[in-house]
């Protein structure tokens, strides 16, 4: 039996765990053993550890409680977990999700060692290396020996970039394999769809496209102050002027700094007869969220996604986005913290959006590909 070490460390990623773990467990399980690493990086209990239970993954077997701090003493902290952990288990590979301080920090100790990197969610660019994201996925793909894509515009990404996406010879750091996958996010909503009817519209007493969702996490709209409350002013008029309830499931990051520096942001969205804020939600809980809103607002690529699982425009709250797809065919819209960008979203879907969602994302089976091609690998097939 091979071993492989699989790093989380933020919700997302333990989001994605889920349909690997699910692969291994129904159908790989006399093949490979799991090991699950927690950076801590998410701390808050809702933010991560309801999540392990209710995804049905195997509580992690270390958890190093980095927790948060600057960009750089936070990896560090990371990667000196991870060695000592990966020198302890001798793995056969490392496994890393996405773009996170935890991807980068896994994908540097593992290369490092010469232990090979598995990097789902390979290939996706914004082309905005002002964000530490871009720098993570950039540096995590040129530090892997098997890249797994869920897009084909990952895969011409990663073509542009030198690698050989055709190449199926002895894999390496060197000479790495690259696949198109499909989104092992699609897997889990289909999975998890049947378990999430009515949770949330129940417990916040919503009515079904009588609200719209909105999260906001990232620090280049949280930590600043024209973005933030520009996003938000502009969100809760249309609440008003839709007679639409305003659906706000605060992270914690946003929590933070709207009672810390915005007083009067966070009285007025309290005050408000049509915003609900609420704490962060549970997976199931943002799924049906999702699939019963009007529509999404928000900075989150995974948000983004999910939004077009379940056939839901989305307006991004950013200058660009990894899932150029969903722009490009009409079904999602970058509006920035642009007050007028926002306003005239609404207008877009109404009358312009397009309604019919393509296959970009797979056949939900990502996750059962991924593992065999995992196996294939470590057993020199």
């Amino acid at each position: 039996m091979k071993k492989i070490i699989t790093i989380v460390g933020a919700r997302p990623q333990i989001i994605k765990a889920a349909a690997i773990s699910r692969a291994i467990r129904n159908s790989f399980s006399s093949d490979l053993e799991e090991v699950i690493l927690h950076t801590g990086q998410h701390y808050d209990e809702k933010m991560s550890g309801d999540f392990f239970s209710e995804l049905e993954i195997p509580k992690p077997l270390y958890n190093l409680q980095v927790r948060s701090s600057l960009q750089g003493g936070q990896t560090g902290k990371m990667l000196e977990g991870i060695e000592e952990i990966l020198l302890k288990e001798k793995p056969d590979a490392l496994l890393v999700y996405g773009d996170t301080n935890s991807t980068i920090a896994g994908a540097l100790a593992a290369v490092k060692l010469h232990v090979p990197v598995i990097h789902i969610e390979a290939g996706l660019r914004s082309y905005k290396k002002f964000m530490p994201e871009e720098i993570n996925r950039i540096v995590t793909d040129h530090s892997s020996t098997l890249l797994f894509s869920p897009t084909q515009a990952g895969i011409d990404n990663l073509s542009n970039e030198g690698f050989d996406v055709n190449y199926r010879g002895e894999f390496s750091a060197d000479k790495p394999g690259v696949f198109h996958c499909g989104d092992i996010m699609l897997d889990n909503s289909l999975y998890f769809s049947s378990k999430t009817d009515g949770v949330a519209l129940e417990k916040f007493d919503l009515e079904k496209n009588k609200y719209f969702l909105v999260t906001i996490h990232r620090p280049q709209n949280t930590d600043n102050t024209e973005r933030l409350a520009s996003i938000l002013n502009t969100l809760m008029s249309i609440a008003d002027e839709e007679d639409c309830m305003m659906v706000l499931p605060l992270h914690p990051r946003t929590n933070k700094v709207l009672t810390e520096h915005y007083p009067e942001l966070w009285s007025d969205l309290l005050e408000s007869p049509s915003v609900r804020v609420i704490p962060p939600a549970s997976y199931l809980e943002m799924m049906d969220m999702e699939r019963n809103a009007w529509f999404i607002a928000t900075d989150s690529g995974g948000v983004q996604k999910e939004a077009y699982f379940f056939n839901k425009p989305s307006l991004i709250l950013r200058s660009e986005t990894e899932w150029v797809e969903i722009c490009n065919d009409n079904n999602a819209l970058l509006v920035d913290a642009d007050p007028d960008k926002i306003y005239n979203g609404v207008n877009w879907m109404k009358n312009e959006m397009n309604t019919t969602f393509a296959p970009y994302f797979g056949d939900g089976k990502a996750g059962e590909f991924i593992v065999g091609k995992i196996i294939e690998f470590l057993k020199g097939v």
